[in-house]
């Protein structure tokens, strides 16, 4: 049953302490540990599925709000946010990742199709696209109510990516092909950048100098100087570009390609692909989509959107090692921490 809050309020409830070192004996029966964990939005069912990445097995299900596409985690590993994208796609639904349930949902009304997310370093702000509107939205995670809204004045506004300081977010919009450059200190919009057809992927480099854009129609990727504010080169990147991460040393960027069934990856000093990752045996997939990468840089993960799974890349090898059954049709993909 849905819950009814307007807005949800979270007031006393989300605490922002770094999480304890989690290990397998508690110092305490009441303390609880939980793993690094990965959250994965299953859009056609309605749920996301918590994944213990150190057994690589679904530890929960939880039902939240319709068609969600992407999901994001407070730093502290505690709370997972989903953007409810489908009819009347007007909330973000919150999950208590410690009980496993959803808390409540955050109303956007009159903002309506909220897609990408992210949350500030701190995780006291958290950043939403609402494709609608033309906006992105900035909401107080303690208060569940808007504080900020950000006209973009682009079509189909649909990702985004936080720079490393926090000070800059930057927004893909697939109908505008281009990027939007967010300063979140003086909280307005900087700049507009021409990329190419459908900008959907976006991430930032860890050193902060470039953001990385796929263009899914045009079969590139675009590179942005970020002092600058400008294009610096243009990669192809053939099969419908959906998805890019950058592996957290910054040494690969990682692409998954939805048409061709394959996930790219690129070298970022060279600009050059260095390998194409393609169904193989019982690691066939169709259609991958979400994508994210561990911290330590060991794995990366993508949604196998087809295959109702998830699929473990070994990044030291770049090989297909494992594949996790998950839930129906998933797409947005998120680290938890232990905790």
């Amino acid at each position: 049953m849905e819950l009814k809050i307007l807005p949800v309020c979270l007031l006393g409830l989300i605490a922002f302490a770094a999480p304890a070192p989690c290990t397998e004996k508690p110092s305490s029966p009441t303390v609880k540990c939980y793993p690094p964990r990965l959250i994965v939005a299953n859009k056609a069912e309605d749920t996301i599925s918590l994944v213990n990445l150190k057994t690589l097995q679904v530890v929960g299900k939880v039902g939240i709000g319709r068609g969600p596409h992407e999901v994001a985690v407070t730093p502290d590993g505690k709370w997972a946010f989903s953007a409810n994208y489908e009819g009347p796609g007007d909330s973000i639904s919150v999950v208590d990742l410690e009980t496993g349930q959803e808390r409540g949902r955050i109303r956007l009304d009159p903002y309506r199709r909220p897609h990408g997310l992210a949350i500030s370093k701190d995780g006291r702000r958290l950043y939403a696209t609402c494709e609608a509107n033309q906006s992105i939205l900035e909401i107080g995670i303690a208060t569940g109510k808007i504080s900020r809204v950000f006209p973009t004045g682009q079509r189909i506004t649909h990702m985004l990516a936080l720079a490393p300081d926090g000070r800059r977010l930057y927004a893909a919009n697939i109908g505008s092909g281009s990027v939007t450059v967010l300063d979140l200190v003086d909280g307005k919009v900087v700049a507009q950048i021409a990329t190419g057809a459908g900008c959907e992927g976006i991430d930032v480099a860890p050193d902060g100098k470039e953001v990385w854009a796929t263009n899914r129609e045009a079969g590139t990727i675009s590179i942005i100087e970020t002092g600058a504010n400008r294009v610096g080169d243009h990669l192809p990147c053939p099969g419908f570009p959906i998805r890019l991460r950058f592996t957290p040393d910054g040494k690969m960027a990682l692409i998954t390609c939805y048409e061709e069934n394959s996930v790219a990856i690129f070298d970022v000093a060279s600009r050059k692909e260095i390998r194409r990752i393609r169904p193989s045996g019982s690691f066939a997939f169709q259609n991958p989509i979400g994508l994210v990468i561990e911290p330590e840089g060991q794995r990366a993960f993508f949604s196998d959107t087809r295959g109702d799974r998830v699929l473990v890349i070994d990044l030291s090898t770049l090989t297909l090692v494992d594949g996790i059954p998950v839930g129906k049709e998933p797409d947005g993909l998120a680290y938890a921490p232990a905790r």
